[in-house]
């Protein structure tokens, strides 16, 4: 295999040069995020591109108060609403010959010292580096056991290569093409990346700059709609093979219970309806101690207040099948996907004299 695409210094940038890059479906904490981009010390961006991914605007701009350091560098483009993998796809491109692209999702805050940190970053890298990651920060309630959607989020700050704070190098994302845009949601589109530029000979360095990720506010079903991530699962399956959640160090997650917990379900249905009213009681306590146990073990680690309870009650009974139906829906979206060719029968990185690594700083 010849040498990476590595982004090699333009006539016109050094290579230190970056944009920023930010989907926005134009929540309010995107102001936060420009404020803190645009006071942190160290040189600033060469281009901000805010990619307006609103599904409905009606023609309506997208309403944001540009701090006055980035104003006239920022830029706003039209997203596809086809989810944030297509947005920065569509944002990367826009943000014209630079040779890093730095990745925000609109809901963090980048440090005070952010763009120094970032300088530093960037001047360590080596030739083959395609991406570097930052440190994530997610602030928990320092007077209580944080809830169920505040520990989801807090699971951002240990995900290797989460994009809601990452540099590119423009040379490696061109090279292997960008996002893949099958991933709709903000959900495995970051390690699938980062696996097939490692698989295509480049690294990925852990960076010191640190961003601060909050918790937004969410609804009482928020875990319920997550169980759409099971269907990218199994692309991701499809893609890298059954030990991609190793290399890409992800939790596996709780689909063989949620598996036995609806099939004990349908069971009780089935052998109701049978009149095998033995059979549907056996079934049914092995649901019911199913469900609560995944009830208990999400209350047991929160607040355990009245609301968390309910909560944790209400959607322990409606996760599992939720998981199992959104885990069948990918079977059949994506039964026709191949897996990428470097992963197949175990095969080898190309070039034997540059094997697929991730290399971590100290």
């Amino acid at each position: 295999m010849s040498e990476p695409a590595s982004g090699a210094v333009r006539p016109d940038h050094t290579d230190d040069t970056y944009a920023v890059v930010i989907p926005t479906l134009g929540r309010p904490s995107l102001g936060a995020c420009l404020r803190a981009l645009a006071e942190s010390g160290g040189p600033k961006p060469l281009r901000v591109v805010l990619v307006d991914d609103r599904p409905e605007t009606g023609g309506a701009p997208l309403t944001v108060d540009v701090p006055a350091p980035l104003r006239g560098v920022t830029t706003v483009v039209r997203g596809r609403a086809r989810g944030p993998a297509a947005a920065r796809n569509d944002g990367w491109r826009a943000a014209g010959d630079v040779p890093w692209i730095v990745f925000l999702d609109d809901d963090v805050v980048p440090g005070p010292t952010w763009a120094d940190d970032l300088a530093l970053d960037l001047a360590e890298a080596t030739v083959d580096t395609a991406a570097i990651t930052a440190r994530i920060d997610v602030p928990l309630p320092p007077d209580r056991r944080p809830t169920d959607w505040e520990r989801n989020t807090a699971g951002l700050a240990d995900a290797r290569w989460i994009t809601a704070d990452m540099a590119y190098r423009r040379g490696a994302l061109e090279a292997v093409g960008g996002f893949d845009e099958r991933f709709r949601r903000a959900f495995r589109e970051d390690a699938d990346l980062a696996l097939r530029v490692i698989g295509a000979g480049w690294t990925v360095s852990a960076g010191a700059r640190g961003t601060t990720h909050p918790v937004r506010p969410a609804d009482r079903w928020v875990s319920v709609r997550l169980q759409a991530g099971n269907a990218d699962d199994v692309l991701m399956t499809r893609l890298h093979g059954a030990r991609w959640w190793r290399r890409a160090g992800a939790p596996r997650g709780r689909l063989p219970g949620h598996l036995a917990v609806t099939a004990a379900a349908a069971a009780t249905l089935c052998c109701a309806v049978l009149g095998r009213p033995r059979a549907a009681t056996m079934c049914a306590a092995a649901w019911l101690a199913g469900t609560a146990e995944f009830a208990l073990s999400r209350i047991a680690a929160g607040p355990r207040t009245r609301n968390e309870v309910t909560t944790m009650t209400l959607t322990s009974v409606a996760i599992p099948p939720a998981a199992v139906w959104h885990w069948l829906r990918g079977h059949i979206v994506h039964r026709h996907t191949s897996p990428l060719a470097v992963y197949e029968a175990g095969a080898p990185p190309r070039d034997p004299r540059r094997p697929a690594r991730e290399r971590v700083r100290p």
